[in-house]
């Protein structure tokens, strides 16, 4: 599938919205994640980073409430990961969804507005100034 058709994937259950409609709304989102020229390209067409902004825009597209991300940033390099999640982060925002990003890249959590860390089967909460005691220490 095209770019496009990826992001229109989303739209299918939304039987109130027009073919026409599915398609502007796919190109608003691709343009909205800086692949508003690559509408029509194939996976094999496109970096790595440019395919998880397709992703970022298919799980926006449909304006959901909540947004589940496993590990965006896994197959980016570092400047491809953190443009991606900040590109999620100030979409969703616009949006009003909320992330709830899982990750094991201490090199984002700066970007989180809460940290919740999961450890041998249990959970620790903290606050941003400690998130980023957390990155520093392991960077």
């Amino acid at each position: 599938m095209t770019a496009q058709q990826n992001v229109m994937m989303s739209l299918e259950l939304h039987e109130h919205l027009t073919a026409v409609e599915a398609r502007s709304r796919a190109m608003e989102m691709l343009d909205a994640v800086g692949l508003g020229d690559f509408g029509n390209a194939f996976p094999d067409q496109l970096s790595g980073g440019q395919k998880q902004r397709v992703a970022i825009a298919r799980a926006l597209v449909a304006n959901p409430r909540l947004i589940l991300a496993d590990e965006p940033t896994a197959a980016l390099d570092k400047k491809s990961g953190r443009d991606a999640v900040e590109i999620m982060r100030r979409l969703a925002k616009e949006k009003g969804s909320a992330v709830v990003l899982v990750t094991h890249d201490n090199r984002i959590l700066d970007i989180a507005d809460r940290l919740i860390n999961m450890e041998d089967g249990y959970l620790e909460s903290y606050g941003m100034d400690q998130a980023a005691q957390i990155q520093a220490s392991s960077a």
